[in-house]
């Protein structure tokens, strides 16, 4: 299979997954959110607008079509230590990618503040971002701040190119790339942190930017 090919196959080795082990930790109303949910970032995952651009990246990256082998759209929700939820994994030497959705408290406060059609348009651009980043780790591996830098820069070059826009745009793009949990509870509230200023409020939300790790553990 060539790299030309890999936009047509990577819909067909997506899939998404659940650990059932887990899901009787949930409320059912929490479950039925999150069903709802990954099968709506699954659906946009495949849009062909998305599969042209990855192929696109995939060329200019020249990463090998076999390097991919499935990608799970997780159901649940995972969590670090710290209690910061995670965008998605990647385990390289199996070509396993797993993409994880945002909490139903986060979505719900998400929901109050910028509408339902924002929060849909956040969960897919995240979802997308996080497909970008953990594909670059196929080829980069362990080296964090090259993924990220080209993560920043081939989403904005996709987002370039949509027509779909919202009032919330800039915002949406600082909450997936910012660093750290207390600026982006200041983008919830409309606000910017100065430069080098540290915020020592918790977020209760536990928000998180895209940061995925290299490997599973």
């Amino acid at each position: 299979m060539s790299i030309s090919d890999f936009s047509s196959s990577l819909s067909g080795r997506m899939r998404i997954s659940c650990d059932h082990e887990n899901v009787e930790k949930f409320p059912q109303n929490h479950v039925r959110f999150y069903l709802k949910y990954s099968s709506f970032v699954f659906k946009a995952l495949g849009k062909p607008s998305f599969q042209r651009f990855l192929r696109w990246m995939l060329r200019k990256e020249s990463i090998e079509a076999e390097a991919v082998r499935t990608v799970q759209v997780e159901v649940l929700p995972l969590r670090r230590e710290n209690g910061r939820t995670i965008a998605g994994k990647c385990d390289p030497i199996q070509g396993r990618i797993l993409i994880y959705p945002k909490t139903v408290n986060f979505c719900k406060i998400f929901k109050q503040e910028f509408g339902r059609n924002t929060l849909l348009h956040y969960a897919v651009n995240r979802a997308r971002a996080a497909l970008i980043h953990e594909i670059l780790h196929l080829k980069y591996n362990e080296d964090e701040r090259t993924v990220r830098e080209l993560s920043e820069e081939y989403f904005g070059k996709f987002k370039q190119k949509q027509r779909a826009k919202t009032p919330y745009e800039q915002y949406i793009y600082n909450m997936i790339f910012t660093a750290t949990p207390a600026v982006d509870r200041l983008i919830l509230k409309g606000k910017t942190a100065g430069p080098g200023k540290a915020v020592r409020n918790e977020n209760k939300l536990s928000i998180t930017c895209l940061r995925a790790s290299t490997a599973f553990r």
